[in-house]
């Protein structure tokens, strides 16, 4: 088991990456994939060492994801959801029986998550972008985001645009943010805990 990315799997992930923005740019956070910086942060402040089932939605490339699966614990499940079937291809070649990526979206999370028979998350990590959604699409992710998370659990967002925190304030309340500067470009890297109660 190995998540190491070989150097043409880098070139073809970077190419993969520009050609799908041009050809969808709204569903794309950005044309660069995520420095080790970034990712090393948005796995730091999920805690993904104590969850025993991860999700993942908007992997892009599958550089967060081999962050994530290097991170979490050998008995973990990382749920991977990624609606481009070229990047989805992508992330299915990351060789992990942790792993399991789906070619979906958002939207379907509590089906998607039933279907593999998984554990409620205890966290949620996303890279959709949800500057480029409309403000109804985006609250209805983030609704889906809330009901599934364990009591407890953390959701993490990674974005360009502060629009995920005025979206998620009357779900999850107010948020926690960090701007992680050695990213191109330097991403918000927001997170929330869910309630106990």
């Amino acid at each position: 088991m190995s998540n190491q990315k070989p150097l043409h799997d880098l070139i073809d992930g970077r190419l993969a990456l520009f050609q799908e923005f041009l050809k969808h740019p709204l569903q794309i956070g950005s044309v660069i994939s995520s420095s080790r910086f970034l990712e090393y942060r948005v796995v730091e402040t999920a805690g993904i060492s104590s969850a025993k089932t991860i999700v993942e939605l908007g992997p892009g490339t599958g550089g967060t994801t081999r962050a994530i699966l290097k991170a979490m614990a050998q008995r973990s499940k990382l749920l991977s959801i990624e609606n481009n079937p070229h990047l989805h291809t992508l992330v299915s070649r990351i060789k992990d029986d942790r792993l399991i990526a789906h070619l979906g979206n958002a939207n379907g999370l509590k089906k998607i998550l039933s279907m593999y028979g998984l554990d409620t998350p205890e966290v949620l990590i996303s890279g959709i972008p949800f500057s480029t959604m409309s403000h109804v699409s985006g609250s209805q992710i983030l609704e889906t985001i809330s009901s599934v998370l364990a009591p407890g659990g953390r959701f993490v967002a990674y974005q360009v645009s502060k629009r995920v925190a005025c979206l998620c304030q009357p779900i999850l309340g107010p948020g926690q943010m960090e701007v992680e500067l050695l990213n191109i470009p330097p991403l918000r890297v927001y997170r929330w805990e869910k309630n106990r109660a």
